[in-house]
């Protein structure tokens, strides 16, 4: 294999496009119209129409509407990620009370009037076909806040932090699902007391 070869990207890599004020339109579009109704109420066209770009320019930027959605999910992964974790890092306090924050930053979240349920639970709902590629996107997702719990679990020297983030997580996602569909925050105080519990037996 030669040099040049060696340094080639794998063939499954997805392609990164550069950002243009056309692609990030379209894409701020399609995030607001997708997180609001879902994925699949929401068609090209109308994002065309709301984002005020011509059909070319969008297909010159995303190959297809699953490709504009796995952009969608990506962006929102990596803004939501460090909207978590700047939550929980601003309240400050001791490792196990860092593990709490995290139920304090969702309760925050849940409460708000912008709050639409969690977008990659939402949209692996959506999509029934498990190798649809967004649901990969999805998965990764869960995976990143399950280690970003495991790191925090490990700082607060827990036994089996791997254990115990994954028992956080479904405390978490158990709270989300839940408050969306009462229409308030009150699941996110219960996930946190049964949090408390299992930091307190894990000490």
């Amino acid at each position: 294999m030669t040099k040049h070869a060696a340094r080639k990207p794998p063939a499954n890599k997805p392609k990164r496009r550069r950002a243009s004020p056309a692609r990030d339109r379209i894409l701020a579009t399609a995030a607001e119209l997708f997180y609001e109704r879902g994925v699949h109420a929401v068609g090209i066209d109308e994002i065309i129409d709301r984002s005020g770009v011509a059909k070319m320019s969008l297909y010159n930027n995303f190959d297809s509407k699953d490709a504009l959605i796995v952009a969608y999910l990506r962006a929102r992964h990596e803004k939501w990620m460090v909207w978590l974790q700047s939550a929980v890092e601003s309240r400050g306090g001791s490792p196990p009370r860092r593990l709490l924050a995290v139920f304090d930053a969702l309760a925050e979240w849940c409460g708000s009037g912008e709050y639409r349920g969690c977008a990659f639970i939402n949209t692996a709902a959506e999509l029934c076909d498990p190798k649809h590629p967004a649901r990969a996107v999805c998965r990764e997702h869960k995976e990143s806040l399950r280690a970003y719990l495991e790191q925090l679990a490990a700082a607060a020297e827990l036994k089996h932090p791997g254990k115990v983030a994954g028992q956080l997580l479904i405390l978490v996602d158990g709270a989300i699902v839940t408050s969306l569909l009462a229409g308030s925050a009150a699941a996110v105080g219960d996930a946190k007391e049964a949090a408390r519990v299992l930091i307190s037996e894990a000490s």
